[in-house]
């Protein structure tokens, strides 16, 4: 009797145990991952966090020795935290005290802020953009239901420069136009999980991966694009311009270091402009007849074919029909015996014609085409638009010979800049870029200079150089020439076109070069609409002079000769 008791206990004892292992087992060993998941649920919270959207900033030129000095950044595009005044009216005890008090600091009527938390359940918004002195002030009252919150938001300390080039932040954070349209997904934050430990082992850090966007260092120099902005407005102000444009560019490697252009908006108030078209970024966006600007191309390719040489004469009878159209010179003279050096000074539309028909058409077409004339340049801001001048590849006789002093051709000005850098360069167009490098999280991206094409020799470009250097000193570009500093540019003087012709009171004036001419730094397009005076002579060339003279002493660039 007694032995059956025992291994009853017993069997009893070794039951409970099994019991009590598997239970074990089961909790330690199966459901492991389970239990500690909910371990650590105790101990950290998790949210839905998105990144920081990547910053802008201007990044000076590797010459630059001027205010700032080589490397100096500055902001253009910078994330701002605005604070918002907000209620939640249930929790407020009692409605009056509240609405008397913040309206002694916020400055809105007590009424006002009666009729928002009046009645109202859940939640609702004060004041928006509250000024430190506000927060401040608010922070200091005990009231229930009142609440203070950061809102991150887009800030442009520079306002309007470069605005165009820049864009902006929409109201759905998506950037619009400029640098931020175009990489708006780089510089994107990342949404990601945000996880905050409450436990004994944690100090109460939050713990989230790197999810900000990208920051971005433009080739644009602070300097030099603030003296380009400036220059325009003085444009507008002695000139009377409808619009204008510059773009400096190094010929070499196609970084562009100032992009202007007036009129301009302030990029922080972008939401009450009330014209659309204010946005647009002319320099990339609004084609244009260019004018005698395109005459140097037109000598480039046919010296380059062997057709002429800068010595070449014809004779000039002032007019040349073609059918039954007629070409004058811009100014209805006539210059008799010429050579092509002297058609540039000169800007003599007949010898442009003659030195483009000495050119097969089809030839003369895909030069052309290697300056870029029929596609965008792919630079990188959003929006590019351009020309495929499809009646031009028709071959017209008469559209052959207008686009030699260039009407009848349309570009727009980063196009004609791209072209035209090829004389300053040896014969070859680069693409045009304006950023410079792309930095996330210490590693950098940096833009390498591409090669689009070789248009003609380096010797063909050495020519043609001298030649504008010979405008500059003898013909019309004489008010481009900077002491102890040779400068090849050409005037620019070009109708408008209307539906059914050209409109007779309005005209495009530029001047476009490269200075020193003979070991190229830097080349300028300036470009204006409609100024109030008849010739770019006396217009775009003593900007391009100033201009020039400033990158020069900027630079301390040594002159080319005693002065």
């Amino acid at each position: 009797m007694t032995n059956w008791r025992v291994n009853t206990i017993l069997v009893l004892f070794f039951v409970f145990s099994a019991i009590v292992f598997g239970r074990l087992f089961f909790l330690q060993i199966i459901k492991h991952k389970y239990y500690q998941a909910q371990a650590l649920g105790q101990q950290a919270g998790f949210s839905e966090v998105q990144g920081k959207r990547g910053q802008i900033f201007f990044q000076n030129s590797q010459e630059s020795k001027g205010e700032f000095g080589t490397g100096d950044v500055k902001s253009l595009a910078i994330n701002k935290d605005l604070w918002t005044l907000s209620a939640i009216p249930e929790n407020i005890e009692d409605k009056n005290i509240f609405a008397s008090k913040v309206s002694q600091i916020i400055g809105e009527s007590e009424n006002v802020i009666f009729s928002k938390i009046e009645n109202k359940e859940g939640y609702t918004i004060i004041k928006k953009n509250l000024s430190e002195t506000e927060k401040v002030e608010l922070n200091k009252l005990t009231l229930k239901g009142l609440r203070l919150e950061p809102v991150t938001t887009r800030f442009y300390p520079q306002g309007e420069l470069s605005a165009h080039v820049i864009g902006f932040v929409n109201g759905d954070g998506l950037g619009q136009y400029g640098i931020e349209g175009f990489y708006n997904s780089i510089l994107t934050g990342k949404t990601g999980i945000k996880e905050k430990k409450t436990g004994l082992d944690s100090i109460g850090e939050d713990f989230v991966l790197n999810l900000d966007g990208s920051d971005i260092y433009l080739t644009i120099d602070y300097n030099i694009q603030l003296q380009a902005e400036s220059l325009l407005k003085e444009a507008k102000k002695n000139l009377d311009i409808d619009a204008g444009q510059i773009i400096v560019v190094k010929p070499d490697s196609g970084r562009i270091l100032a992009m202007a252009n007036f009129p301009s908006f302030d990029l922080n108030l972008y939401g009450r402009e009330k014209n659309m078209e204010i946005f647009q970024n002319s320099c990339i966006q609004k084609i244009f007849e260019p004018g005698s600007v395109q005459k140097p191309l037109t000598m480039a390719l046919a010296i380059n074919e062997g057709k002429i040489t800068p010595n070449t004469t014809y004779i000039d009878y002032g007019s040349l029909k073609i059918g039954a159209y007629t070409i004058h010179n811009y100014d209805r003279k006539k210059y008799d015996l010429q050579t092509m050096t002297g058609v540039l000074e000169k800007s003599i539309n007949t010898g442009a014609v003659f030195a483009q028909k000495s050119v097969d058409s089809k030839i003369y077409l895909e030069y052309l085409n290697k300056f870029g004339f029929y596609k965008k340049t792919n630079i990188d801001l959003q929006g590019e638009n351009y020309s495929e001048n499809n009646i031009l590849k028709e071959a017209r006789e008469i559209n052959l010979a207008t686009s030699s002093f260039g009407q009848g051709i349309e570009m727009t000005p980063i196009q004609l800049v791209t072209a035209f850098s090829a004389i300053a360069n040896g014969g070859k167009t680069v693409k045009p870029y304006i950023l410079e490098k792309i930095v996330n999280n210490k590693e950098e991206k940096k833009t390498n200079t591409i090669v689009l094409s070789q248009v003609f020799s380096k010797e063909t470009a050495i020519e043609v150089t001298n030649m504008l250097i010979s405008v500059v000193d003898n013909g019309f570009g004489k008010g481009a020439k900077i002491l102890g500093y040779y400068t090849a540019g050409k005037t620019g003087t070009a109708q408008v076109p209307i539906r059914g012709g050209y409109d007779a009171n309005k005209t495009i004036q530029s001047f476009i070069g490269f200075s020193p001419a003979l070991n190229p730094k830097f080349l300028i397009l300036v470009k204006l609409d409609n100024p109030k005076v008849p010739a770019s002579s006396i217009s775009a060339t003593p900007i391009y002079k100033k201009l020039a003279e400033y990158i020069i002493n900027y630079w301390q660039i040594p002159p080319d000769y005693e002065k």
